[in-house]
């Protein structure tokens, strides 16, 4: 199959071009490089079954001369982060939804199948766990800018669905919760990746907030393997999925360890959410996927513990 990946130079984006090439396919890549990275697809490129094209999602031009010749598009191409979230507010929501819109419209005009990436944060402050995909939402004020990307994610899943119930295109919607691996950078405020570099380097260990909220962190790995299978399953086409792990730990815990795992003497800081993003930034205190769906229409179990997931970004840094 002719694979089209938009935001295929990023962390999760090169991982399921590689597994793609692996099983024979032909994989193209857009990506404008705002987050993602040349060196995340450097080994790929010598390939003769990749390409990676530069450029952007709100390119609608370049986007259908893509998609008219794919099978299969993975929309994973989004401003992400909650640091870029709240640097870049304007960016962000024209990526997230305008983009999104794009690549939607395009899919129908050519009738490709379509997976959406969205995101544990549209349940905003909700503390009815585990989130099931039928949940309620919670948010904060619009003059919180974190709360931006909660809504323009939900605007992308409005769209989605409307694409599968008003004109029958074959869409999957799929939200990540805190995924973590080898090439995942601590630029834009990923905790593990962040915490990593820091316990390696024995630089003090930044906790923003008093470090008793809570995540679920799953393997990359795992991730791939879970949508790539939704992909394949009929029964999944528009329909949402929660996709991670329930494993939960508190920010504390996680740092220290990464202390432990890293052998580090990286003292632990706190630093108050105002100073670490903007005056009345709120977070989420927990946040844990109910996995019943996916389970029971794929067989997802995550095979990766939070360790293991830990030991793989330390041999990562370590290399």
């Amino acid at each position: 199959m002719n694979i089209f990946i938009t935001g295929g130079a990023g962390f999760i984006g090169s991982h399921l071009s590689e597994k793609m090439l692996s099983e024979g396919n032909q994989v193209t890549v857009l990506d404008n490089l705002s987050t993602g990275k040349l060196k995340n697809i450097a080994h790929l490129r010598k390939n003769k079954n990749f390409k990676f094209v530069l450029g952007s999602i709100l390119n609608k031009e370049l986007l259908e001369d893509i998609i008219k010749k794919c099978d299969q598009i993975y929309h994973l191409a989004a401003a992400v982060g909650v640091k870029y979230i709240i640097d870049n507010p304007l960016e962000s929501l024209r990526t997230n939804i305008g983009g999104t819109e794009n690549v939607l419209e395009l899919a129908n005009k050519f009738k490709k199948k379509v997976l959406v990436a969205s995101t544990s944060e549209i349940y905003g402050k909700s503390e009815d766990l585990p989130f099931s995909e039928e949940s309620d939402r919670l948010l904060g004020s619009t003059h919180i800018s974190r709360w931006s990307y909660s809504s323009a994610k939900a605007i992308d899943e409005f769209l989605a669905l409307a694409f599968y119930r008003e004109k029958k295109l074959p869409v999957v919607i799929v939200r990540f919760f805190n995924t973590v691996g080898p090439r995942q950078t601590g630029q834009y405020g990923m905790v593990i990746p962040r915490f990593i570099k820091n316990a390696l380097l024995n630089h003090p260990i930044s906790i923003f907030g008093d470090g008793n909220q809570s995540r679920c962190f799953a393997d990359v790995s795992d991730i791939i393997n879970a949508i790539t299978k939704l992909m394949s399953c009929k029964e999944a086409e528009g329909r949402i999925f929660n996709v991670g792990s329930t494993e939960e730990i508190s920010i504390t815990d996680l740092a220290k360890k990464i202390k432990k795992a890293t052998n580090s003497n990286s003292r632990i800081d706190y630093i108050k959410y105002e100073d670490a993003y903007e005056d009345g930034f709120e977070d989420m205190q927990k946040r844990m996927p109910d996995l019943t769906r996916v389970k029971e229409t794929i067989g997802y179990e995550p095979q990766i513990n939070l360790d293991q997931i830990i030991q793989r970004v330390v041999d990562f840094y370590e290399k």
